[in-house]
């Protein structure tokens, strides 16, 4: 199969070259994202591959059907930036990688909350620096804290576990109960119990209209006042204004996201030769707990490998006419 590759990184290249010549498909990779002005590359190509931040809306959606392209690969587990019920109608047939390595993205949701717990950004800095004070570098123990989970799939079960063996109290919530974690001694809560009793709150649930902006003032005003929020999953989880408010209110004691609602024209770009324009991300930045890291929970070597290995296998189920392991669809509500 003839595959247009949008998005393209070095990394991407790497990973996927490694395990093309065991495959009978060609890639053309493309450096920008899939969007209004580029769509037109994807004319005689079988199939795109696509990630988070390209545009799989109506539009483009129709203008793919009129290049005659009728298979999509997402190279990544969320899909809420496709037009899925527009996708059915026009025959679509769209697969993703619905889990590549979970333990990746909850070491990611760690290493957030490891560094903001003990300032080891802050003091990495100043000791490139010939600073040696301890002066402000204060932090907190995880042990013994009470984690709150929102969202047990693959990447919420590894971070439960991660944060059991930490020795915190873990709590969860989710639309349907993990038995595994019950019987290590995870306890599933109501969204709004959970808020109430978490020390730290990490999400690991998928970007629906349900959990849009799960993170607002309301649910905010029902937390612990110095709550440590950890994001991993997807940006518009959290109403960044509202958590700007919490921050400054100190309701939030620490905010560490990989996700941001507005990152499409930001992130996996070298941006560092312009002026930001983002003043949201920008006032971000401006808080001290803050730690913003550019959607790189993903970015491990295994993790990439697996990515590669499921897209190439998707492509396989495709051009063979098999059953799709990984395939999304509509369903009506």
């Amino acid at each position: 199969m003839n595959v247009a590759f949008f998005s393209t990184k070095s990394y991407d290249r790497q990973s996927f070259n490694h395990y093309l010549p065991e495959s009978s498909h060609q890639f053309t990779y493309f450096e920008p994202k899939l969007d209004n002005n580029t769509v037109a590359l994807a004319k005689e190509f079988d199939a795109i591959c696509t990630f988070v931040n390209d545009h799989l809306d109506e539009k483009i959606l129709t203008k793919l059907n009129t290049l005659e392209v009728k298979n999509i690969v997402l190279r990544c587990a969320g899909y809420n930036q496709v037009d899925l019920k527009k996708a059915k109608e026009l025959g679509f047939k769209i697969c993703r990688v619905p889990a590549y390595s979970p333990e990746a993205v909850a070491e990611h949701a760690l290493a957030l909350l490891m560094t903001l717990s003990r300032k080891t950004h802050k003091a990495y800095n100043r000791v490139r620096e010939n600073n040696y004070s301890l002066e402000g570098l204060s932090g907190f123990n995880i042990h013994g804290k009470t984690a709150g989970v929102v969202g047990t799939g693959a990447i919420g079960r590894a971070f439960c576990k991660i944060m059991l063996g930490i020795g915190c109290k873990v709590i969860a919530y989710d639309l349907y109960e993990n038995e595994e974690l019950k019987s290590f001694g995870v306890e599933y809560l109501p969204l709004d119990v959970l808020l109430a009793q978490s020390d730290i709150i990490s999400l690991h649930c998928p970007l629906t209209p349900d959990t849009f902006h799960l993170i607002n003032q309301k649910t905010l005003e029902l937390m612990k006042d110095g709550v440590v929020i950890i994001n991993t999953s997807r940006g518009a989880l959290i109403e960044s204004k509202a958590v700007i408010k919490a921050l400054k209110s100190k309701k939030v004691g620490n905010l560490g996201i990989d996700v941001y609602e507005q990152e499409e024209d930001l992130f996996f770009q070298n941006r560092s030769e312009e002026i930001l324009q983002d003043e949201t991300i920008a006032r971000l930045m401006t808080f001290t707990n803050v730690l913003i890291t550019g959607h790189q929970a993903f970015l491990t070597n295994e993790a990439l490998a697996q990515i590669a290995i499921t897209t190439l296998k998707n492509l396989d189920e495709l051009e063979a006419g098999k059953e799709l392991t990984n395939e999304v669809v509509w369903k009506k509500a």
